[in-house]
């Protein structure tokens, strides 16, 4: 039996295939993210996060373009990541909303976390927050 050759990714096939955007290339080749997100975690860090405490933060940043952002949390002052596919609700945080989350360790040391499990608990007065289903604004790439 021969050994298929490995495939890079910016060579094209009958099905075109190139990288997802903001992932990291090395040597042309795709590094898949540390970061679980919801679809890669697995079912028992999913379950530690949902039986954890529940944490209280506020929005430090939140880039819908890149989809992730920070949360400054009330018990602590370093920022936990958070991704995109982790928040809850129908509408798109900014930055200074008041949020609640659960925290999952970060592979492969397991020394950080990110946030899961995000709810909005108190929107910032004077903003105009936008919905999941509305059009992007092209102007706001934080």
């Amino acid at each position: 039996m021969s050994k298929k050759p490995e495939r890079k990714l910016d060579e094209k096939s009958s099905g075109e295939q190139s990288s997802p955007p903001g992932s990291p290339m090395v040597e042309r080749f795709l590094i898949p993210s540390p970061v679980p997100t919801r679809r890669t975690r697995t079912y028992s860090q999913s379950e530690r996060a949902r039986a954890g405490p529940v944490y209280h933060g506020r929005m430090k940043s939140f880039c819908r373009h890149q989809g992730h952002g920070f949360i400054i949390p009330n018990e602590g002052n370093e920022p936990i990541f958070v991704h995109i596919s982790d928040i809850e609700g129908d509408i798109v945080p900014v930055e200074g909303d008041e949020v609640s989350f659960k925290r999952c360790p970060v592979p492969p040391k397991f020394e950080k976390f990110c946030a899961v499990h995000v709810m909005i608990t108190r929107f910032k007065e004077g903003v105009q927050h936008e919905r999941w289903d509305s059009t992007p604004n092209p102007h706001d790439h934080d």
